[in-house]
Protein backbone atom coordinates (compact mmCIF):
# COMPACT_ATOMS: atom_id res chain seq x y z
CA UNK A 1 0.00 0.00 0.00
CA UNK A 2 1.28 3.57 -1.47
CA UNK A 3 1.30 5.46 1.78
CA UNK A 4 -0.13 9.29 1.07
CA UNK A 5 2.03 12.73 0.73
CA UNK A 6 2.24 16.22 1.59
CA UNK A 7 1.12 16.43 -2.19
CA UNK A 8 -2.18 14.14 -1.57
CA UNK A 9 -3.26 16.28 1.69
CA UNK A 10 -3.02 19.64 -0.23
CA UNK A 11 -4.69 18.12 -3.31
CA UNK A 12 -7.39 16.66 -1.16
CA UNK A 13 -7.60 19.37 0.91
CA UNK A 14 -7.55 21.90 -2.29
CA UNK A 15 -4.77 23.74 -0.07
CA UNK A 16 -0.78 24.52 -1.24
CA UNK A 17 2.03 22.36 0.13
CA UNK A 18 3.23 25.69 2.03
CA UNK A 19 -0.29 25.79 4.02
CA UNK A 20 -0.05 21.91 4.74
CA UNK A 21 3.60 22.50 5.83
CA UNK A 22 2.21 25.18 8.62
CA UNK A 23 -0.16 22.50 9.47
CA UNK A 24 1.77 19.98 10.14
CA UNK A 25 4.39 22.22 12.17
CA UNK A 26 2.06 23.90 14.57
CA UNK A 27 2.22 27.58 13.02
CA UNK A 28 -0.35 29.71 13.67
CA UNK A 29 -0.42 31.71 10.77
CA UNK A 30 -3.33 29.61 8.75
CA UNK A 31 -6.91 30.63 8.54
CA UNK A 32 -8.84 28.44 10.63
CA UNK A 33 -10.88 26.92 8.06
CA UNK A 34 -7.77 25.85 5.79
CA UNK A 35 -5.97 24.37 9.18
CA UNK A 36 -9.49 22.15 9.44
CA UNK A 37 -9.63 21.17 5.32
CA UNK A 38 -5.70 20.20 6.24
CA UNK A 39 -6.79 18.00 9.25
CA UNK A 40 -9.86 16.16 7.92
CA UNK A 41 -7.54 14.99 5.00
CA UNK A 42 -4.71 13.66 7.25
CA UNK A 43 -7.47 11.77 9.49
CA UNK A 44 -9.03 10.51 5.83
CA UNK A 45 -5.83 9.77 4.29
CA UNK A 46 -4.57 8.18 7.04
CA UNK A 47 -1.58 10.28 6.82
CA UNK A 48 1.71 9.33 9.47
CA UNK A 49 4.17 12.67 9.38
CA UNK A 50 7.92 11.10 9.21
CA UNK A 51 9.78 12.84 11.63
CA UNK A 52 13.04 11.72 11.30
CA UNK A 53 12.81 12.36 7.51
CA UNK A 54 11.50 15.98 8.24
CA UNK A 55 14.26 16.26 11.17
CA UNK A 56 16.82 15.38 8.49
CA UNK A 57 15.72 17.27 5.56
CA UNK A 58 15.78 20.53 8.01
CA UNK A 59 18.89 19.42 9.58
CA UNK A 60 17.47 19.65 12.93
CA UNK A 61 19.73 18.75 16.01
CA UNK A 62 18.38 17.89 19.48
CA UNK A 63 20.53 18.59 22.73
CA UNK A 64 19.71 16.72 25.83
CA UNK A 65 21.70 16.86 29.10
CA UNK A 66 21.97 13.99 31.99
CA UNK A 67 21.99 15.29 35.33
CA UNK A 68 24.02 12.39 37.25
CA UNK A 69 25.18 12.19 40.64
CA UNK A 70 29.07 12.30 41.75
CA UNK A 71 31.23 10.73 43.43
CA UNK A 72 32.01 6.65 43.74
CA UNK A 73 28.46 5.05 41.88
CA UNK A 74 29.12 2.26 39.66
CA UNK A 75 25.68 2.55 38.66
CA UNK A 76 26.46 6.08 37.37
CA UNK A 77 29.83 4.75 35.72
CA UNK A 78 27.54 2.30 33.60
CA UNK A 79 25.24 4.94 32.58
CA UNK A 80 27.99 6.95 31.61
CA UNK A 81 29.41 4.39 29.69
CA UNK A 82 25.86 4.16 27.85
CA UNK A 83 25.20 7.52 26.99
CA UNK A 84 28.68 7.87 25.56
CA UNK A 85 27.70 4.59 23.36
CA UNK A 86 24.22 5.84 22.34
CA UNK A 87 26.33 8.42 20.94
CA UNK A 88 27.02 6.04 18.32
CA UNK A 89 23.67 4.26 17.66
CA UNK A 90 20.87 5.47 15.04
CA UNK A 91 18.93 6.17 18.26
CA UNK A 92 20.95 9.65 19.09
CA UNK A 93 21.73 10.61 15.83
CA UNK A 94 21.81 14.28 15.24
CA UNK A 95 21.88 14.71 18.91
CA UNK A 96 24.22 16.43 21.55
CA UNK A 97 24.83 14.94 24.85
CA UNK A 98 26.63 16.95 28.05
CA UNK A 99 26.63 15.54 31.41
CA UNK A 100 26.43 17.13 34.58
CA UNK A 101 27.92 15.92 37.79
CA UNK A 102 25.94 17.26 41.04
CA UNK A 103 26.48 16.09 44.98
CA UNK A 104 22.97 14.67 44.80
CA UNK A 105 23.05 13.79 48.61
CA UNK A 106 23.05 18.23 48.36
CA UNK A 107 19.73 19.54 47.27
CA UNK A 108 21.00 22.73 47.62
CA UNK A 109 24.14 22.02 45.30
CA UNK A 110 21.45 20.08 43.13
CA UNK A 111 19.13 23.28 42.45
CA UNK A 112 22.14 25.56 41.92
CA UNK A 113 23.87 23.13 38.87
CA UNK A 114 20.11 23.20 37.62
CA UNK A 115 19.65 26.64 37.80
CA UNK A 116 23.07 27.03 35.93
CA UNK A 117 22.08 25.40 32.93
CA UNK A 118 21.77 27.19 29.96
CA UNK A 119 17.92 26.53 29.00
CA UNK A 120 18.42 28.10 25.33
CA UNK A 121 21.02 25.65 24.23
CA UNK A 122 18.47 22.26 25.19
CA UNK A 123 16.03 21.09 24.55
CA UNK A 124 15.45 18.06 27.61
CA UNK A 125 16.79 17.20 30.63
CA UNK A 126 17.00 13.65 32.26
CA UNK A 127 17.72 14.01 35.34
CA UNK A 128 18.97 11.48 38.59
CA UNK A 129 18.38 12.91 41.90
CA UNK A 130 16.24 12.36 44.85
CA UNK A 131 12.79 14.78 44.49
CA UNK A 132 12.92 17.40 47.06
CA UNK A 133 10.73 20.87 47.29
CA UNK A 134 14.02 22.40 45.87
CA UNK A 135 14.38 20.28 43.15
CA UNK A 136 10.66 20.15 42.44
CA UNK A 137 11.22 24.24 42.27
CA UNK A 138 14.12 23.94 39.78
CA UNK A 139 12.24 21.33 37.98
CA UNK A 140 9.58 23.43 37.45
CA UNK A 141 11.71 26.30 36.22
CA UNK A 142 13.60 24.25 33.66
CA UNK A 143 9.78 23.10 31.99
CA UNK A 144 8.90 26.95 32.28
CA UNK A 145 11.42 27.23 29.76
CA UNK A 146 9.94 24.27 27.43
CA UNK A 147 12.25 21.96 28.18
CA UNK A 148 11.43 18.70 28.74
CA UNK A 149 12.26 16.45 31.62
CA UNK A 150 13.09 12.80 32.15
CA UNK A 151 13.42 11.38 35.35
CA UNK A 152 15.76 8.65 35.74
CA UNK A 153 16.43 5.46 37.78
CA UNK A 154 14.37 7.10 40.42
CA UNK A 155 10.99 8.65 39.82
CA UNK A 156 10.29 12.08 40.59
CA UNK A 157 6.48 11.65 40.95
CA UNK A 158 5.11 15.45 42.33
CA UNK A 159 7.79 17.33 39.95
CA UNK A 160 5.69 17.36 36.75
CA UNK A 161 8.23 15.48 34.95
CA UNK A 162 7.31 13.78 31.43
CA UNK A 163 8.74 10.57 31.92
CA UNK A 164 10.14 8.35 34.27
CA UNK A 165 12.88 6.11 32.48
CA UNK A 166 13.13 2.85 34.79
CA UNK A 167 12.11 -0.46 36.64
CA UNK A 168 8.95 -0.53 38.53
CA UNK A 169 11.25 -0.26 41.64
CA UNK A 170 7.66 -1.23 44.70
CA UNK A 171 7.77 -4.62 41.92
CA UNK A 172 11.75 -4.97 42.64
CA UNK A 173 11.31 -4.62 46.01
CA UNK A 174 8.42 -7.30 45.46
CA UNK A 175 11.20 -9.19 43.69
CA UNK A 176 13.87 -8.93 46.15
CA UNK A 177 11.18 -10.06 49.09
CA UNK A 178 10.07 -13.50 47.30
CA UNK A 179 14.19 -14.11 46.62
CA UNK A 180 15.09 -13.93 50.25
CA UNK A 181 11.33 -15.62 51.07
CA UNK A 182 12.49 -18.91 48.81
CA UNK A 183 16.07 -18.98 49.99
CA UNK A 184 15.39 -18.43 53.54
CA UNK A 185 11.96 -20.91 53.33
CA UNK A 186 13.08 -23.16 55.96
CA UNK A 187 14.89 -20.02 58.51
CA UNK A 188 13.95 -18.05 60.93
CA UNK A 189 15.81 -14.98 61.85
CA UNK A 190 16.59 -11.42 60.41
CA UNK A 191 17.12 -9.76 57.37
CA UNK A 192 19.90 -6.37 57.21
CA UNK A 193 18.72 -3.58 54.96
CA UNK A 194 21.14 -1.09 53.67
CA UNK A 195 21.25 1.85 51.03
CA UNK A 196 22.92 5.09 50.44
CA UNK A 197 20.11 7.15 51.16
CA UNK A 198 16.17 6.92 51.73
CA UNK A 199 15.76 10.06 50.57
CA UNK A 200 15.30 8.61 47.03
CA UNK A 201 12.45 7.21 45.91
CA UNK A 202 13.53 4.01 43.93
CA UNK A 203 14.88 2.96 47.83
CA UNK A 204 11.57 4.26 49.34
CA UNK A 205 9.39 1.93 47.01
CA UNK A 206 11.85 -1.12 47.16
CA UNK A 207 11.40 -1.04 50.85
CA UNK A 208 8.06 -0.75 50.54
CA UNK A 209 8.00 -3.89 48.17
CA UNK A 210 9.76 -5.43 50.23
CA UNK A 211 8.10 -5.96 52.94
CA UNK A 212 5.10 -6.26 51.78
CA UNK A 213 5.99 -9.59 50.49
CA UNK A 214 8.25 -10.79 53.66
CA UNK A 215 5.41 -9.74 55.76
CA UNK A 216 2.46 -10.88 53.88
CA UNK A 217 4.09 -14.33 52.96
CA UNK A 218 7.30 -14.71 55.20
CA UNK A 219 6.48 -14.00 58.62
CA UNK A 220 8.94 -16.16 59.74
CA UNK A 221 11.75 -13.45 58.40
CA UNK A 222 12.00 -10.08 59.84
CA UNK A 223 13.39 -6.72 58.10
CA UNK A 224 15.70 -4.67 60.45
CA UNK A 225 15.17 -0.96 60.35
CA UNK A 226 16.88 0.62 57.24
CA UNK A 227 20.59 1.03 57.74
CA UNK A 228 21.87 4.86 55.66
CA UNK A 229 25.35 5.20 54.53
CA UNK A 230 25.39 8.30 52.50
CA UNK A 231 28.78 7.13 50.77
CA UNK A 232 30.37 6.99 54.21
CA UNK A 233 32.23 3.83 53.94
CA UNK A 234 33.69 3.71 57.61
CA UNK A 235 29.75 4.40 58.53
CA UNK A 236 28.50 1.40 56.61
CA UNK A 237 31.11 -0.91 58.47
CA UNK A 238 30.58 0.60 62.11
CA UNK A 239 26.54 0.38 61.47
CA UNK A 240 26.98 -3.31 60.12
CA UNK A 241 29.27 -4.75 62.89
CA UNK A 242 26.16 -3.38 65.45
CA UNK A 243 23.65 -4.84 63.69
CA UNK A 244 25.51 -8.44 63.61
CA UNK A 245 26.03 -8.00 66.78
CA UNK A 246 22.84 -6.90 68.21
CA UNK A 247 21.04 -9.62 66.25
CA UNK A 248 22.63 -12.94 66.65
CA UNK A 249 19.55 -14.43 63.96
CA UNK A 250 20.86 -12.49 60.83
CA UNK A 251 20.22 -14.35 57.80
CA UNK A 252 20.49 -12.18 55.09
CA UNK A 253 21.72 -8.70 53.80
CA UNK A 254 19.32 -6.75 51.10
CA UNK A 255 21.05 -3.73 49.37
CA UNK A 256 18.42 -1.45 48.15
CA UNK A 257 20.54 1.06 46.25
CA UNK A 258 23.63 2.17 45.19
CA UNK A 259 27.06 1.88 47.12
CA UNK A 260 27.57 -2.04 47.28
CA UNK A 261 31.37 -1.55 46.94
CA UNK A 262 30.77 -0.44 50.53
CA UNK A 263 28.51 -2.85 51.52
CA UNK A 264 30.52 -5.88 50.26
CA UNK A 265 33.75 -4.42 51.66
CA UNK A 266 31.99 -4.00 55.42
CA UNK A 267 31.12 -7.70 55.00
CA UNK A 268 33.90 -9.25 54.39
CA UNK A 269 35.52 -7.11 57.87
CA UNK A 270 33.07 -8.72 59.71
CA UNK A 271 33.86 -12.62 60.53
CA UNK A 272 31.14 -15.72 60.46
CA UNK A 273 28.79 -13.53 57.38
CA UNK A 274 29.98 -15.99 55.10
CA UNK A 275 26.88 -17.94 55.41
CA UNK A 276 24.78 -14.61 55.14
CA UNK A 277 22.24 -14.63 51.98
CA UNK A 278 22.72 -11.64 49.51
CA UNK A 279 21.38 -9.71 47.31
CA UNK A 280 22.01 -6.29 45.86
CA UNK A 281 20.70 -4.33 42.45
CA UNK A 282 22.38 -3.25 39.56
CA UNK A 283 24.62 -5.14 37.35
CA UNK A 284 28.20 -3.26 37.51
CA UNK A 285 32.05 -4.60 37.51
CA UNK A 286 31.73 -4.96 41.10
CA UNK A 287 28.66 -6.54 41.93
CA UNK A 288 29.68 -9.17 39.37
CA UNK A 289 32.71 -10.09 40.51
CA UNK A 290 30.81 -9.99 43.41
CA UNK A 291 28.55 -12.52 41.89
CA UNK A 292 30.95 -15.04 40.70
CA UNK A 293 33.18 -14.88 43.88
CA UNK A 294 29.65 -16.39 45.91
CA UNK A 295 30.01 -12.77 47.75
CA UNK A 296 26.14 -11.81 46.08
CA UNK A 297 23.65 -14.97 45.84
CA UNK A 298 22.06 -12.48 43.31
CA UNK A 299 21.36 -9.35 41.44
CA UNK A 300 17.88 -7.51 40.65
CA UNK A 301 18.83 -5.94 37.68
CA UNK A 302 17.97 -3.27 35.01
CA UNK A 303 19.23 -2.76 31.25
CA UNK A 304 21.20 0.39 31.58
CA UNK A 305 21.81 0.55 27.96
CA UNK A 306 17.88 0.24 27.29
CA UNK A 307 17.39 2.73 30.34
CA UNK A 308 19.92 5.23 28.14
CA UNK A 309 18.39 4.56 24.83
CA UNK A 310 14.45 5.06 26.44
CA UNK A 311 15.04 8.55 28.06
CA UNK A 312 16.93 9.45 24.64
CA UNK A 313 13.51 8.23 22.28
CA UNK A 314 11.05 10.16 24.88
CA UNK A 315 13.01 12.91 24.94
CA UNK A 316 13.23 13.11 21.12
CA UNK A 317 9.19 12.11 20.63
CA UNK A 318 8.55 14.95 22.92
CA UNK A 319 10.32 17.32 20.97
CA UNK A 320 8.50 16.02 17.90
CA UNK A 321 5.13 16.02 19.46
CA UNK A 322 5.48 12.38 18.19
CA UNK A 323 3.76 9.31 20.24
CA UNK A 324 5.64 7.34 22.78
CA UNK A 325 5.77 3.39 22.33
CA UNK A 326 5.56 2.47 25.72
CA UNK A 327 5.91 -1.66 25.13
CA UNK A 328 9.39 -0.22 23.68
CA UNK A 329 10.28 1.77 26.51
CA UNK A 330 9.08 -0.37 29.61
CA UNK A 331 12.33 -1.24 31.31
CA UNK A 332 11.90 -5.20 32.82
CA UNK A 333 13.53 -6.29 35.90
CA UNK A 334 16.07 -9.09 35.40
CA UNK A 335 17.46 -11.23 38.22
CA UNK A 336 20.94 -12.28 37.48
CA UNK A 337 22.72 -15.55 39.50
CA UNK A 338 25.99 -16.57 38.76
CA UNK A 339 24.27 -19.45 36.84
CA UNK A 340 22.99 -17.22 34.29
CA UNK A 341 25.58 -14.08 34.44
CA UNK A 342 25.38 -11.96 31.31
Amino acid sequence: MVKPTVHDIAREAGVSLSTVDRVLNGRADVRPKNAERVKAAVRKLGYVRDTNAANLAKQRRYRFAFVLPEGPNHLVETIVAAIHEATWAQVADRTEFRILSVNAADPHAVVDNLNALDLSSLDGVAIMVPETPQVRDAIAHIKSAGIYVVALVSDLPNSGCDYFAGIDNFSAGKTAGALLGKFLRNETGSILVVTNSMVARDSIERRFGLDEVLSGEFPHLKTLPTIEFHDDAERIRETLGHAVRSNPDLKAVYSMGSGNAAMLDALRTQSGLSDLIAIAHDLTAVTRQALLDGELDAIIAQNVGHLVRSAIRVLRAKCDGADIYEAQERIRIEIIMRENLY
